[in-house]
């Protein structure tokens, strides 16, 4: 391990503003170099990382504790000894991976046995990210101007740690005794006062608490969007300490068997949240975590026995109507009426961003979503997961088709909320399960042709579907295409010429060859229109005065826009 001196003293490390959410003192930007040669630290000895020593450093803290993240900020010169350290949970390079994701600028350390030396893995991986690390005779001088403030925030670590240990009690307790989501959310709020939320991954409430002012703030605050859903989009699932106005709210992740399953919310009017207080909604998140385990465990069979009843029906084999129906009962759904069948699909899209929390299963979570959305429309209906998509068994209403949309817009939030967009098919009504297959090919054909035609989050009703319905059934896609092809000619070239030219054939067709409304439609002067329907002609033969050739050419034109070609 090579080290070098950069003892000595130099001025201008000065205190500046404290950002007033406790990471530390702030301090005059400037590069870590010259902090080493500054008087705050005691005989720093850099050890690894030196390719960081331009890294700006405008902030200083102590890491008394092993769970430092909130207090953690970018441009950070982070103090701490080997005993902390060695008390970490995570590898010491997964660690100092996660202090430069954080923005963090270096870190000193202060040898508690002087005859020994740091890690070599964490040297190696210090060097690998360009972190300046430096080992101090003593975390900081006790002469500079800093060390006040740095004792003080020393010492809210620790008590936070132990205000924790306290809450992770009371909150236990309440697990212990049977308690679920929604008596968590009041304990703590009992704990932490405010509001409290516990949401799904993407923000939708699940339970709240607090009182009925800060409640009330909090549903007209910018954290929610129009649909009741707190904004999770930004980074990292919008954990962290967040500041609106003179509003406050502490977001940590509620994570069970290394899976992201929701987020634990604390939104405060009446005073400034700071590290300490998201340390301990931290803390709060990882008892609610413990409620999530028990479910899981709880309803895991259960769900596998819905799954297979539901495919069962999908695929005819669920037995008699009666039969069915009884059983459906018990879990809740009412099969003993009207009903249509719904599939969820995602679109095909890539992963989630790598800094995001891991997350269950996409199908998953879509079913989690739309169980919430359609429990206050429709108590009777039957929500899934199976391997690749959500299906609903639902009432038919007076308007199916309307409440399908509105249950993808609750889903889908705000501009789409950030969320993996998907596609939906509906299919028509039956009154008996025996029909229920039919319906379910009805409904996966109207999801593969609405995302053709339309794209990215389609809803599409299998009655919507018109001429799309018997080219859908055609499964060689090369004769589709030839087809296409041969009828079009020139037009189904892949330049903006051909695409203008294919929208004027489509109007024409649209409005039976009506020149003077198709050239209203396409805001064309009429001889202007004139002149291209004889130059289409040219190309494809005399469409105006054949009606099988408009017949070919209307299918042509719609298989291009099923399959996407040139579109």
């Amino acid at each position: 391990m090579t080290t070098r001196d950069v003892g000595g003293s130099a001025p201008g490390f000065r205190a500046a503003a404290d950002t007033g959410d406790g990471p530390g003192p702030g301090v005059a930007p400037q590069p870590f170099a010259q902090v080493l040669m500054s008087d705050l630290l005691v005989s720093p000895t850099l050890v690894a990382g030196a390719t960081g020593t331009s890294r700006e450093v405008s902030n200083v803290a102590v890491m008394a504790v092993p769970d430092i993240g909130p207090w953690l900020r970018t441009g950070q010169l982070l103090l701490t000894t080997s005993a902390v350290l060695g008390r970490l949970v995570e590898p010491i390079d997964a660690f100092l991976a996660r202090l430069d994701r954080r923005g963090v600028s270096g870190l000193a350390v202060r040898l508690d046995d002087p005859a020994a030396a740091l890690p070599a893995e964490m040297s190696h991986a210090a060097d690998e990210l360009g972190l300046p690390v430096v080992v101090v005779a003593d975390l900081y001088s006790q002469a500079h101007p800093l060390a006040g403030a740095l004792a003080e925030l020393s010492a809210r670590q620790v008590d936070a740690v132990f205000e924790a240990d306290r809450l992770r009690k009371v909150l236990v307790d309440v697990v212990m005794a049977g308690g679920g989501f929604t008596e968590l959310a009041v304990a703590v709020h009992g704990e932490l006062g405010g509001a409290v939320l516990i949401t799904t991954p993407d923000g939708r409430q699940l339970c709240r608490a607090g009182d009925e002012s800060e409640l009330n703030r909090l549903a007209s605050s910018a954290a929610l969007d129009s649909t009741g859903r707190v904004r999770t989009d930004s980074t990292e699932g919008g954990l962290g300490l967040h500041r609106l106005g003179d509003e406050f709210l502490a977001v940590s992740a509620i994570s069970a068997n290394g899976i992201d399953h929701g987020r634990l919310v604390h939104f405060s009017t009446g005073h400034t949240l700071r590290s300490e207080d998201m340390y301990l909604v931290e803390q709060a998140a990882a008892v609610c975590a413990l409620v999530v385990a028990r479910e899981l465990v709880v309803s895991s069979v259960e769900e596998k026995h819905r799954a297979n009843f539901v495919r069962d029906l999908l695929l005819g084999r669920g037995g008699e109507h009666e039969h069915v129906a009884a059983h459906a009962k018990t879990f809740g759904w009412d099969l003993d009426r009207p009903v249509v069948v719904v599939v969820i699909e995602p679109d095909p899209v890539g992963e989630d961003e790598p800094s995001m929390p891991t997350r269950m299963p996409l199908v998953e979570r879509q079913a989690r979503a739309f169980t919430s959305a359609v429990a206050g429309r429709d108590t009777g209906a039957a929500v899934t997961a199976l391997a690749t998509e959500t299906v609903i068994l639902m009432g038919v209403g007076t308007d199916t088709l309307n409440l399908v949309n509105e249950l993808v817009a609750y889903v889908r939030g705000d501009g789409g909320g950030g969320r993996m967009p998907f596609g939906v098919g509906v299919s028509r009504p039956t009154d008996s399960v025996d029909g229920i297959p039919a319906l379910y090919g009805q409904a996966r054909t109207a999801l593969k042709v609405g995302r053709q035609i339309t794209g990215a989050w389609a809803v599409t009703h299998f009655d919507d579907l018109g001429v799309y319905r018997l080219l859908s059934l055609v499964e060689d896609d090369r004769e589709l295409e030839s087809f296409a092809s041969e009828t079009l000619r020139e037009l189904t070239a892949d330049t903006p010429e051909a695409q203008d030219m294919r929208r004027t054939l489509e109007v024409l067709l649209a409005t039976n060859i009506n020149i003077a409304e198709t050239a209203r439609q396409l805001h064309f002067h009429y001889n202007t229109l004139r002149y291209r329907v004889v130059k289409l002609e040219k190309m494809l033969g005399s469409f105006t005065d054949h009606p099988e050739l408009r017949l070919d050419l209307s299918l042509a034109l719609k298989i291009m826009a099923m399959r996407g070609i040139n579109s």
